[in-house]
């Protein structure tokens, strides 16, 4: 099974990603993240710093996602085990569809061209919704922040990934970001279960 924690910069991912390393030991999850290729990783996250082309970037970011694929994901699903990764195709959509306005003509036409066929739809997306606002107040301590990480960008990823949300329902659980990280954590580790059970 493949479970994916989303949710904008700010949200509380990585403080829940952290928390079900420890809840879930029992399960023997494989826990991962994009991006995340041990080759392509690096000249992603040097392409957020330049932020100077917005397709190359795009384009690093699927090629990290098909790295990702090839040698953690499939091979792991492939063995039966529960694959937790932090980010993953949502945020492509989420963000680059922002990151790609006036650059490409259709950005989600054209990510969802360049994913069909071969990605994996998770079985369970984790979207932590907080406000913007929120998030920013929890960012602002940030030493270094990408071009990701201003109000109007984060507005508008949010509006993707509640809209990608709103046409796979099923696959989707929306949780009010906004509790108390314990809190948090107890609902998803439970609803994780819950989810391995009936499967």
């Amino acid at each position: 099974m493949l479970i994916t924690l989303e949710g904008i910069d700010g949200a509380g991912k990585s403080t829940l990603y952290a928390g079900l390393k420890g809840r879930l030991l029992d399960l023997d999850p494989l826990f991962t993240r994009e991006p995340g290729s041990p080759y392509l990783g690096d000249a992603v996250r040097r392409a957020i710093a330049k932020n100077d082309d917005p397709l190359v970037e795009a384009a690093l970011f699927v090629a990290d996602h098909a790295v990702h694929l090839s040698d953690v994901v499939r091979p792991a699903l492939s063995c039966g085990r529960v694959v937790i990764s932090d980010r993953y195709s949502d945020s492509r959509f989420a963000y680059q569809e922002v990151s790609l306005q006036g650059v490409h003509p259709n950005p989600k036409q054209w990510l969802s061209a360049v994913h069909e066929g071969w990605s994996v739809r998770p079985d369970m997306t984790i979207l932590l919704v907080v406000p913007v606002s929120v998030a920013m107040s929890r960012l602002a301590g940030r030493v270094e922040q990408e071009h990701f990480e201003r109000q109007e960008f984060l507005e508008a990823v949010q509006k993707n990934y509640l809209a990608r949300a709103a046409e796979d329902p099923s696959r989707f659980l929306l949780v009010d970001a906004c509790g108390s990280p314990e809190t948090i954590l107890d609902f998803v580790e439970m609803s994780i279960r819950a989810k391995l059970k009936r499967e």
